[in-house]
């Protein structure tokens, strides 16, 4: 496994790892359009991620491209938040189940340490079993609000 920084060829790569291995709204805000992976929805998706990562003017995130084996399988990303930083991860399918989310996560959590911020926080659903039995499993508290579940860890 391997995180490449996201730019705009690897962000191609994203776009088809995506397309080819996750639904939208597994990976994306909503777009008012058919179902499925439509010209608009990848347009948007390009255009999400450019906006969050790429352009100096209006990124929030530090976002990667997962690898493995030199394919790209879904995406990373850590955005400062007060005085904590989220962490989201998103895998395609055929990478789901793969132990590949513990060691982004492991990633993840080493460059937030790196950065000296002090706590380190996600969210998933409450069906995400993995999500949640991988934030669980470094020591994150979790809470349940709804359909909601947030991580917190203390990194110091």
């Amino acid at each position: 496994m391997n995180l490449t920084p996201l730019d705009e060829p690897a962000l191609a790569r994203l776009l088809e790892a995506a397309v080819s291995g996750a639904d939208p709204l597994e990976v994306m805000p909503p777009v008012e359009d058919e179902p499925g992976w439509t010209p608009a929805r990848r347009a948007a998706f390009l255009e999400f991620h450019r906006g969050r990562s790429l352009r100096a003017e209006t990124a929030v995130e530090r976002t990667w491209v997962i690898d493995v084996d030199g394919k790209a399988v879904g995406a990373a990303r850590l955005e400062p938040r007060g005085d904590a930083v989220e962490a989201g991860i998103w895998l395609s399918r055929a990478a789901r189940g793969r132990g590949i989310g513990k060691q982004v996560t492991a990633a993840l959590l080493a460059e937030a340490r790196r950065s000296g911020t002090p706590r380190f926080i996600a969210s998933t659903t409450a069906g995400n079993r993995g999500a949640r039995a991988l934030l669980s499993g470094i020591g994150a508290k979790l809470a349940q609000r709804g359909d909601e579940v947030a991580a917190e860890l203390p990194l110091s």
